[in-house]
């Protein structure tokens, strides 16, 4: 018996599926255009709230802080219509970052035998603490700041030089995107789409169901722990045996 021959599931999975889906489990099959617009702002609110849970790993990635002379602030905006971003290198436009994850500082980016040194993220008041945040050389230390339209990253000491070859290599949690239209087909990867259907399920309950919430939160969680526990990043284990002597 032919199988499909293809695991794309999830790239032909339209917005307005996922909305028919979650309301089936709800119990609602006559649905209008206004409750389409409800699901589509629901489900933006739950994909806000999974980045409240901590690390969603398909959107890490990382780039390359061109650093300049004395300049210690390197601003990223949540959009292109917030304002231009700090000048990056693969990629050259960086947007929508939620969190700086791990920075180190680059020497001999553009050559065979670069060198990476790694740099400490600081917290608001060891920054403060600082007495002279304008000292010039090689940064070692950073500050990340989180507003609502932009991520502003601040380094000491202030770098004291505008060469190519050296920058910071900076590794970032990107935001979720956004839903937007009802053909489109949502910013999450396949391992994710069970617990994202029944959350949406769980968040329309609380609105036209609510004596189904309880039954679907538990499946939603349940749906959402196995999926973090998918998408974590695995590493080797190794098992060291213990000797033991019973009569010493």
């Amino acid at each position: 018996m032919a199988t499909s021959g293809t695991n794309v599931f999830e790239n032909s999975f339209p917005i307005d599926e996922i909305f028919e889906e979650a309301y089936e489990r709800v119990g609602m099959r006559d649905i209008t255009g206004y409750h389409l617009t409800s699901a589509r702002r629901s489900l933006n609110i739950m994909l806000q709230e999974w980045a409240n849970r901590g690390l969603h790993y398909w959107e890490l990635a990382e780039t390359n802080i061109d650093l300049v002379e004395g300049q210690a602030e390197y601003t990223f905006f949540r959009a292109s219509t917030d304002g231009t971003s700090s000048t990056t290198t693969a990629p050259s436009s960086v947007f929508g970052v939620e969190d700086v994850l791990e920075m180190t500082f680059r020497s001999d980016r553009t050559q065979t035998s670069q060198s990476d040194s790694s740099m400490t993220k600081i917290n608001r008041s060891t920054y403060s603490a600082i007495s002279n945040k304008l000292n010039k050389g090689t940064p070692n230390q950073y500050y990340v700041q989180r507003f609502i339209d932009k991520v502003v990253v601040t380094f000491y000491p202030t770098p004291d030089s505008t060469a190519a070859t050296k920058d910071a290599h900076m590794y970032y949690l990107k935001r979720i995107q956004d839903a937007g239209a009802f053909t489109n087909t949502v910013d999450v990867p396949y391992r994710f789409v069970p617990c994202m259907v029944s959350g949406l399920s769980y968040y329309l309950a609380q609105k036209y169901k609510p004596e189904v919430v309880q039954n679907l939160k538990l499946l939603y969680e349940d749906e959402f722990q196995r999926a973090l526990t998918e998408d974590g990043s695995s590493s080797s284990t190794y098992i060291t045996p213990q000797n033991y002597y019973p009569n010493a």
